[in-house]
């Protein structure tokens, strides 16, 4: 379960990141604009790498595996996962 809990608290981190590059980029016009929407992308592709994992994990909890057992996919593999 700690696990869980510190794959969520990593979830909030970056989402909190992004909200704050998002409104830097709307409200400032931000000084690296190129530098955070690079940033924004990396971001949105690690998100989606964390809840996959998360998912794994709480799926195979239900089914009686072992969570520690799940892995982070490729990017490509997640990328764009809608919940």
């Amino acid at each position: 379960m700690k696990t869980n809990q510190r794959i969520l608290h990593h979830i909030t981190e970056m989402a909190d990141e992004e909200r704050r590059l998002r409104d830097h980029l709307v409200t400032d016009g931000a000084a690296d604009p190129a530098g955070n929407r690079a940033r924004l992308v990396e971001l949105e592709r690690e998100l989606d790498q964390c809840w996959d994992l998360l998912r794994q994990r709480r799926a195979r909890s239900e089914f009686g595996e072992n969570p520690d057992e799940a892995h982070v996919r490729p990017q490509s593999q997640v990328e764009n996962y809608k919940s």
